[in-house]
């Protein structure tokens, strides 16, 4: 099953969880940065991580395509004196913005947050009404687009593989009924016929339109991809003896991280059915145990820590690899083609 970070359905006692860092002790203690220390907040949000960082002494550079996650961590960024600077863009372009073998640290933290999660305007959720959007970089090819314009194959490819949905062919002919008679244009409109076409049974732990949002957000984003990308750069940003630090949320996430890290040690087999490769030289060692999952005081604190895992590799003095998406399990989805995206 795929959970999600930001299901955006799911708030406290109380009220909404925003804005809390998942599994922050263990980052500082996996990522361990030190006074003068270079470290990337790869996915700055609202800064937790970030701040937390910057108070153990170490400089970040924050990256973030949201520019209104840029706009919102200017204070912060005056505040540190020098220590912090925000970039705005996606992460997988670190190596246009920093020197190969320079950083101590990169940390990620894969997923939509709770703060594009909270706001309606952003078409994050469907418990909250408004545009179809889910552009993180508020630019591009949006999920209404895809939702009126993919083919029906499409849609059933992007529903099955991102969001993992049985019924992801009968929602996508659903979708093609209705879109004839009107286009989509509000998440509670997708939200409503998904319900329709699919509805709640009472051992559903989900809303029945959750996976369908997570898929039509993960590939609208291109969210697989670029974590990949990134996974590579983070690479060739690293100088021997840093650490790249993963959190993700979702299986599909945690595969790809997972098999970066066993690729890159040197000990994955070409097929869990043939006997394991010959070792080679490790590019990262794991760090720990892993996967660093939530313990239940704070899971309770914060519901959206549920599902996330934190992996870790320690940076070896041996070359980068090849960077290659091939041998990672990141779905081949070209649908965007045919929307002139």
């Amino acid at each position: 099953m795929v959970a999600d970070k930001g299901d955006g359905e799911t708030d406290a006692p109380g009220g909404p969880v925003r804005h809390i860092p998942v599994l922050l002790q263990d980052v500082l203690a996996t990522l361990a940065p030190k006074p003068g220390e270079a470290i990337v907040d790869g996915t700055f949000g609202a800064g937790g991580y970030a701040a937390a960082i910057l108070a153990a002494g170490a400089e970040v550079t924050g990256f973030d395509r949201d520019p209104d996650a840029i706009a919102a961590g200017a204070a912060m960024v005056a505040a540190s004196g020098g220590r912090l600077k925000l970039i705005h863009d996606q992460f997988s372009a670190l190596l246009d913005h920093v020197e190969e073998a320079s950083l101590d640290g990169v940390v990620l933290d894969i997923g939509v947050s709770s703060m594009q999660i909270d706001e309606a305007e952003r078409g994050f959720s469907f418990m909250r009404d408004g545009p179809l959007d889910m552009r993180m970089a508020q630019s591009g090819v949006s999920a209404a687009d895809v939702v009126n314009r993919a083919k029906v194959s499409d849609l059933t490819r992007i529903f099955g593989i991102l969001g993992e949905e049985r019924h992801a062919g009968r929602i996508a002919r659903a979708i093609e009924t209705e879109r004839q008679k009107a286009p989509f244009a509000t998440t509670r409109q997708l939200a409503g016929l998904i319900e329709k076409v699919s509805p709640r049974r009472q051992q559903d732990k989900i809303h029945p339109a959750t996976r369908v949002f997570q898929a039509l957000r993960t590939y609208v984003n291109n969210e697989l991809g670029e974590l990949a990308q990134t996974l590579f750069a983070a690479e060739r940003a690293l100088k021997p003896g840093g650490r790249l630090v993963v959190v993700s949320f979702h299986s599909l996430e945690d595969r790809i991280v997972k098999r970066f890290f066993l690729d890159r040690s040197g000990k994955v087999s070409g097929s869990r059915h043939m006997p394991m490769v010959a070792e080679r030289a490790s590019i990262f060692t794991l760090i720990g145990k892993q996967p660093i999952v939530a313990d239940e005081a704070e899971c309770a604190l914060n519901p959206r820590a549920r599902s996330a895992k934190l992996r870790a590799g320690l940076r070896t003095a041996a070359p980068a690899g090849k960077t290659s998406v091939d041998i990672l399990p990141v779905p081949n989805l070209a649908a965007l083609a045919a929307l002139g995206g």
